[in-house]
């Protein structure tokens, strides 16, 4: 398929499963903790939902494995220096 080019694959090893657990827990969260609990009526409810759920995850929920902190603290380096949200085209 990619003949000729020196492609890599990225993952340590074939059907490791360190390589998805952070995103297989973030998945797991937000089902138990916004999908299952609430009920949208509309795509355009479900992508706003969506997209107020993972603002709070990443900038007010706290995390035990980030020695409690929030995910924006630890990867920005400090308390209170929420960045601006990325705006994500809207594919509705």
């Amino acid at each position: 398929m990619f003949t000729g080019h020196a492609t890599k694959i990225s993952m340590d090893g074939k059907g490791r499963w360190v390589d998805n657990v952070f995103i297989e827990r973030f998945w797991w969260t937000l089902k138990y903790e916004e999908l299952h609990l609430k009920r949208y009526e509309t795509v355009h409810e479900l992508s706003s939902g969506l997209d107020e759920f993972i603002r709070w995850y990443n900038n007010e929920r706290i995390h035990s494995s980030l020695s409690y902190k929030t995910p924006v603290e630890v990867y920005w380096g400090g308390a209170g220096e929420v960045q601006k949200p990325v705006e994500l085209p809207t594919r509705w």
